[in-house]
This record gives C-alpha cells, sequence and structure tokens, in this order.
C-alpha cells in the first residue's frame, strides 16, 4: 500500500513541472497572439486559455483568466471598430463578445475573492474589472433589444438578465445598481415580456417586482404575470393578479373581462356586481361595463334592476343587441315566477312588454336563431298570437 502511494506521489511530482512549462509556453503563446491584434490571432489566443481552463490544475489560474480576458476584449475591441465604420460585422457576435468579458471577469472575481490562509478577503483586480465593465454593460442592453427586434426571444431574456444580474455580483459591490441605474426596471419589463413569448411561467415572473417599477409598462407586466399564473394553474393568485391589475388600470383591456369570468365560474356574483360599478365609475360611458352590470343583475335574478340598466344601454347604443336580449329576458322570467291562472291580466302585460325587445333582437341578430327562437315562441303563445307563433314553430322545426 505504501510502495503504491510512493510510486503515485513521485509520478505526480515528475507531472507537475511538465504541465507548469506547457502552461507558460501556451500563456506567453497567447500573449504574443494578442499583441499581433488580428482576428485569427486573437482568436487562437482564446482557444488556448481555454483549453488550458479544461484541466483541473488550472482551474484557478488567475494568469489565464487575465489572458482569455485580454483575447476576448481584442475580439470586441475590432468588432466594434467595424461596426462604427459599417464594415461587415456580425452584429450578433459583437453582442456576445460583450457578454463573454463579463463571464470571465466575473468568474475571476469568484477566484480573486477568496480567503487567504489567515481568512483574510483582499480582492486584487475587483475595482479594476468592476469600472472597465461597466463601460460595457450598457451593450447588454442593447444586446437584449437587439435580439427583441429579431424576436429571438431566449437570447434577449439571457441578456436582460445578465444585465440585471450585475446588481447582485459581488464584482460590482457598491454600485447599486437596482437604485441608481434609471434602466433596470425598463431591462426587468423586457426580461419578463421575453419570458412571456417564450411561454416560460417561472422565467416570467422572476423579474416581477423589477418590471412593475416601469410605471409606463406595468399594466402589461400585471397581465404577463397573470398570464403566468394561469400557466401555473395557481388559480388563487391569478384572480389576485387580476384583482390588482384591474385596481390599478380599471380601463385596461385585459383584466375586467377576466375577473368577471372568475367571479362568476366562483359563483361570487356580488363582486362581480361591485366589479361593474368601479369599471362603470372609471368610465361612465363605456357601455361593455353597463352591459356586463346587465348580464350580472340578470344572474342574479334582479329583473328589475336588469331593465333598467339594459334600457341605458339601449339609449347609449340602440343597435346593441344583447341588451335588448336581456330586458326581454328578464320580463319572460318575471312572467314566469306568476301563476298563470291567477295572475292572468299581469302575464299578459309582462309578455307585451317582453315581445318587442325580443323581436328587435332577432332583427339585429338574424342568426342566433336559439336564442330569440324558443324566446318569441313563449311570448307569441301567451299573447295568442297565432299567425307569428306558426311562423317561429316552424322555424324551431326546421
Amino acid at each position: 500500500m505504501t510502495k503504491h502511494f510512493t510510486t503515485a506521489l513521485l509520478l505526480l511530482l515528475m507531472i507537475t513541472p511538465c504541465l507548469t512549462r506547457a502552461q507558460k509556453k501556451e500563456l506567453s503563446q497567447a500573449r504574443s497572439f494578442i499583441k499581433s491584434g488580428k482576428d485569427k490571432d486573437l482568436e487562437k489566443a482564446e482557444q488556448l486559455m481555454t483549453g488550458l481552463l479544461k484541466e483541473s490544475v488550472n482551474k484557478d489560474n488567475k494568469k489565464i483568466y487575465l489572458t482569455w480576458f485580454d483575447a476576448v476584449r481584442g475580439l470586441y475591441a475590432a468588432a466594434n471598430e467595424r461596426l462604427y465604420l459599417k464594415q461587415k460585422q456580425d452584429t450578433a457576435e459583437f453582442f456576445n463578445l460583450n457578454r463573454r468579458m463579463f463571464t470571465i471577469l466575473e468568474a475571476l472575481d469568484s477566484i480573486d475573492m477568496r480567503p487567504d490562509k489567515k481568512g483574510r478577503v483582499a480582492p486584487e483586480y475587483r475595482q479594476k474589472h468592476a469600472e472597465l465593465l461597466n463601460t460595457y454593460r450598457p451593450n447588454l442592453f442593447n444586446a437584449g433589444t437587439y435580439h427583441l427586434r429579431k424576436e429571438n426571444y431566449k437570447e434577449a431574456f439571457n441578456y436582460f438578465e445578465l444585465y440585471i444580474d450585475c446588481d447582485r455580483q459581488p464584482l460590482f459591490t457598491g454600485r447599486n445598481y437596482a437604485e441608481t441605474d434609471k434602466r433596470m426596471p425598463e431591462a426587468g419589463y423586457w426580461a419578463t415580456f421575453s419570458a412571456f413569448k417564450m411561454n416560460d411561467a417561472v422565467l416570467t415572473l422572476r423579474h416581477r417586482k423589477l418590471a412593475l417599477r416601469d410605471s409606463t409598462k406595468a399594466n402589461f407586466t400585471l397581465q404577463y404575470m397573470a398570464e403566468a399564473r394561469q400557466w401555473l394553474k395557481d388559480k388563487e393568485l391569478y384572480i389576485k393578479t387580476l384583482e390588482e391589475g384591474f385596481r390599478r388600470y380599471p380601463t385596461f383591456g385585459y383584466f375586467f373581462p377576466r375577473l368577471m369570468d372568475a367571479y362568476t365560474q366562483q359563483g361570487e356574483l356580488e363582486k362581480a356586481l361591485a366589479t361593474t360599478d368601479a369599471a362603470i365609475a372609471a368610465c361612465d360611458t363605456c357601455t361593455i361595463y353597463y352591459f356586463a352590470k346587465s348580464t350580472t343583475l340578470l344572474r342574479m335574478e334582479r329583473y328589475t334592476e336588469c331593465i333598467d340598466v339594459s334600457d341605458c344601454i339601449i339609449k347609449f347604443n340602440s343597435q346593441y343587441a344583447e341588451a335588448y336580449f336581456n330586458a326581454g329576458t328578464c320580463y319572460i322570467n318575471l312572467a314566469l315566477q306568476l301563476d298563470e291562472r291567477k295572475d292572468k291580466k299581469q302575464l299578459q302585460q309582462l309578455y307585451q312588454k317582453a315581445r318587442p325587445y325580443m323581436e328587435h333582437y332577432r332583427q339585429l341578430m338574424p342568426n342566433e336563431k336559439e336564442k330569440w327562437g324558443p324566446a318569441l315562441y313563449r311570448i307569441y303563445l301567451n299573447l295568442n298570437m297565432g299567425k307569428q307563433f306558426d311562423e317561429i314553430d316552424r322555424l324551431l322545426k326546421k
């Protein structure tokens, strides 16, 4: 056992100097490539360094990371110059070079901040590299918007997230981007938008708090949040998000109809009715809100109030067909509550009132036979209108 251990140790001691010599040689070669400034040489220098980092013995070598960064920075500078001179240059690759510089120096910082033998932490490069990368950071945002325009939502999300992530990176300690960078909320919004376009619920919700700070687009952020909650089948938070969205943006088209559907499906008609009142208070000329109130009152069997609201809608817009249907239905339902033998006169009056509403609904919506057909059948039957009854009877039999 001791003999095998001694042999292995001797082999390790023999190999280590060889690795060190090879490492020095490749570092020296890479520096020569970098000095030439040619793209091909810079690419070769990067390949040499990434090759060295594949060996576990080199993973903590700061010189390799520094040389790798110099190679990528050289490629970035050359690409930037070509773009400035409007020469041929792949814009996506230019942004990718920018991203690699962050990846390299953030990795180096994690090595640089390790405590020494006495437990002291004194990063050697942090301040210099933070200042340097801070000048390149706006291009992370620009890369995100570039990929948005190309509809490359995954790439766009990755760039915006990297831009946002700088705030929590130890490398940028003290810069407090979340508070000092005015573009952070916008980056949060675009990251949220990109994730939404990817149909990724978890990523859509990741930067929601930051995105909501962009007040110009907070209504859309809440919409994406609600959709993400629905994808995750989180009904409670879905409704809460709709409620927040409606409270803040009552006239925004997304929240009201979905909130009404949610309340109706849960049988919470009082909440639905209160929502219609809040919507009308926000826009007292929006017919859709009055119609929602009319329909809710119909479901609640508050027929007289429903008729009043329906008549109000018809005054606003005489072509709003469903208001006629709701009012006519209310009169029929009121008639159905009466005793046919004891309340004949009142029955006749109610069916006579229902008739013009349903006939007008038929004129406006001739293809909705399944709705107006049975209603007019009952009206004409109770009013002893033989000719009209026969016509409806034939239509329904068809």
